[in-house]
């Protein structure tokens, strides 16, 4: 009896990371890493994505959206950043158009840096701007990246993590980025991102 119900905690382990219905996981999500801005808020989360938690527990199914983690090849990166916690994973929906999903945590400042940073540093030129994403209740912020360099145009959405307001370096902080290629229009890509965010957050406020 014992084993059967180790074996069903080991199947369907990733579910544990989701709240039980009616109960919310409380963050508060930024666009800078650096200082608190007027587009800071307290957000609701279906997930645990604190660095208590196993961020690599989360659901490859959310939603209509089916998961499959993507190794890192770029191991530089990994051993410059020295993040305590990582995923990147592409999640796609069953017609076939998809995002990634970037998840880096860690409590070192060294680990973070803004994604334009590597897409101007590869010859890509950027655009950034602040980009509300409308929630069950409220609305989240985050910082908006066109990226472009031909033949390629990739539009990102990305925000900090952190467990309260007080953003104690030991504490940590997990940085939560969507990226797509261009569907379209901009307007296309971007409700397609918004879509696949909202499977995550619930509700954001001041």
């Amino acid at each position: 009896m014992t084993l059967a119900l180790l074996a069903v905690i080991a199947i369907y382990g990733r579910d544990l990371m989701a709240a039980p219905a009616g109960v919310r996981h409380t963050f508060v999500a930024d666009i800078d890493r650096w200082r608190s801005t007027n587009r800071e808020r307290t957000i609701e989360a279906r997930f645990d994505f604190s660095l208590k938690a196993d961020l690599k527990a989360l659901p490859l199914q959310v939603g209509q959206w089916q998961g499959a983690d993507i190794p890192q090849t770029n191991v530089e990166v990994a051993i410059l950043l020295e993040p305590e916690q990582s995923v990147y994973r592409r999640y796609t929906r069953p017609d076939g158009k998809y995002v990634w999903l970037s998840l880096i945590g860690s409590r070192q400042t060294k680990s973070f840096h803004s994604p334009q940073i590597c897409y101007t540093a590869d010859g890509w030129q950027t655009d950034v701007t602040s980009e509300p994403i409308a929630l069950d209740d409220g609305s989240l912020y985050m910082l908006r990246v066109e990226a472009r360099k031909d033949p390629w145009e990739h539009v990102i959405l990305y925000t900090f993590l952190y467990p309260d307001t007080l953003r104690q370096a030991d504490d940590g902080a997990v940085l939560f980025k969507v990226t797509a290629p261009l569907y379209g229009s901009l307007e296309e890509t971007l409700a397609i991102e918004k879509s696949f965010i909202r499977e995550f957050f619930h509700s954001a406020r001041l």
